[in-house]
C-alpha cells in the first residue's frame, strides 16, 4: 500500500474518534454544585416559588349611568358608595349625561345608594373583582309618589261650639240646667253669637221655665207684689215678672256685657289644689272672670249685670214694689253673696251630682284639646 494511503486512513480514524469523544461529553449530566453555591441556588428556587403565591388584590373601578323612565340622563343624583362591612364610603354626584365613577375601589362586595329629588331611592350590590373595571346595569329612578301633609286643625268657633254642646248636657240630679259652668279649664272663648246661644238655651230650657213657675206660685201664696191681685191673672204677672227678671239678667250678665267687654260668663272648675286653694279661687270668681283673652279680670258683666236688672226690673213691677237705687244695690251685693255660695256648691258638691260629666270627662280630649288633630293625606302621583 502506497504510503500516502496509510496516512489518510490513519488520520480519518483520528477524526472518527474525536467526534465520538465529544458527543458523549455532550450527553452527560452537568456536574453538581458546590456546597455553598447548592444552598444559594436553593434559596433563590424557593423566593421564586413564593414570589408567585403573593395576591396582589389589585383596586378596581365601578361606574354607571343614571336615567329616569323616560331613557333620559338625571344629572346631579347623589351616588355613594359603601362596603359590605360599612368600613368606608364614597360620594360623588352623577354628570350631565347620568354618569358616575368611583376609582381606587378595593375589591368585595360593595352597595351603590341614588337618591335624587323627585325620585325614589335605588340601590344596586355587586362584588368588585381585583383589578376590575365594573360597570353598573344602568339605573333606572322611579318617580316619587308626591306626599302631601295637611294639617286639620278646626276653628276655635268649632271647638267652643261642641264645648257648648257638652256644656248643655250638664243638669244636676240629671234634671235641673248647669250650663253657665265648664269643665274644660282651657275651654275656648266664646264668639258673641255663641253667648247669645247659650242664654237663649237657658231661658228656653223647659226646667227653667217650670222653676220660674213655682217661684210665681209661692210668690201669689205669700201674696208678695199684692199690686198684681190674685188668681190667675195675678199668677200671670207674677210669672211673667219672674221670667222677666230671669231673662233680663241672663242675657246682660251672660250675653250682652260679656260681648262688648269681651268676658266669659262662665264658672270654670278647678278642681285640684288644696281646700283652702278651692274655697278662694270659688269666692273670687264672684266678682272675678276669665276674658276672652285669657286672662283674669274683674266681672264687670256681672257686677253691672246685677245692677242692670235691677233697675229694668222697676219698669214691670207694681209701684208699690218697685225698688228704689239703695235697694237696687243691697240687692245686688247680695246677688255677689250667692254667686259665691253656688260657685262654692259648684266646685265641691255639683259635679257629683251632674251625671252627664263622667261622659264629657271622658270626650274631653276629643271636644277641646282632641278636636286640633292631625290628618295626613297621602296621594299617589
Amino acid at each position: 500500500m502506497p504510503r500516502y494511503t496509510s496516512w489518510v486512513v490513519w488520520f480519518s480514524l483520528g477524526a472518527l474518534t474525536c467526534g465520538f469523544s465529544l458527543v458523549a461529553q455532550a450527553q452527560q449530566p452537568p456536574p453538581a454544585p458546590e456546597a455553598g453555591r447548592g444552598a444559594a441556588g436553593a434559596q433563590g428556587t424557593r423566593a421564586t416559588a413564593g414570589e408567585q403565591q403573593i395576591d396582589p388584590r389589585l383596586a378596581g373601578r365601578i361606574s354607571g349611568t343614571i336615567v329616569d323612565p323616560s331613557g333620559a340622563f338625571v344629572a346631579g343624583a347623589s351616588v355613594k358608595l359603601t362596603r359590605e362591612d360599612q368600613s368606608a364610603s364614597q360620594e360623588v354626584f352623577s354628570g350631565d349625561e347620568g354618569q358616575f365613577s368611583f376609582g381606587n375601589v378595593d375589591p368585595g362586595p360593595f352597595q351603590v345608594t341614588i337618591m335624587s329629588a323627585g325620585f325614589e331611592t335605588q340601590v344596586s350590590t355587586g362584588i368588585l373583582r381585583s383589578g376590575e373595571m365594573h360597570i353598573v346595569p344602568q339605573m333606572v329612578l322611579a318617580i316619587a309618589s308626591a306626599s302631601a301633609e295637611v294639617r286639620v286643625v278646626p276653628a276655635p268657633v268649632e271647638i267652643a261650639e261642641d264645648q257648648i254642646k257638652a256644656e248643655e248636657k250638664q243638669r244636676v240630679l240629671g234634671v235641673i240646667p248647669n250650663f253657665y259652668v265648664s269643665y274644660v279649664h282651657d275651654a275656648v272663648p266664646l264668639t258673641p253669637k255663641q253667648k247669645f246661644e247659650l242664654a237663649w238655651k237657658a231661658t228656653v230650657d223647659p226646667v227653667n221655665l217650670a222653676v220660674t213657675g213655682a217661684i210665681a206660685g209661692i210668690q201669689q201664696a205669700q201674696n208678695e207684689f199684692s199690686g198684681y191681685g190674685q188668681g190667675a191673672q195675678g199668677y200671670a204677672k207674677r210669672y211673667g215678672a219672674s221670667y222677666g227678671d230671669f231673662v233680663v239678667g241672663t242675657y246682660i250678665g251672660g250675653a250682652i256685657l260679656p260681648s262688648l267687654l269681651k268676658q266669659d260668663p262662665r264658672y270654670f272648675y278647678k278642681g285640684t289644689g288644696s281646700k283652702r286653694s278651692r274655697i278662694l279661687y270659688a269666692i273670687a270668681n264672684s266678682v272675678m272672670c276669665k276674658g276672652d283673652n285669657g286672662h283674669w279680670q274683674p266681672n264687670y258683666s256681672g257686677i253691672l249685670g246685677s245692677f242692670a236688672a235691677g233697675g229694668i226690673s222697676n219698669l214691670y213691677y207694681p209701684a208699690s214694689s218697685r225698688e228704689g237705687a239703695e235697694l237696687t244695690i243691697e240687692n245686688s251685693l247680695i246677688g255677689i253673696g250667692a254667686n259665691a255660695a253656688i260657685n262654692l256648691l259648684q266646685e265641691f258638691v255639683m259635679r257629683r251630682l251632674t251625671p252627664s260629666v263622667s261622659k264629657q270627662e271622658s270626650e274631653k280630649v276629643q271636644n277641646t284639646i282632641g278636636k286640633a288633630f292631625n290628618a295626613i293625606v297621602h296621594q299617589g302621583s
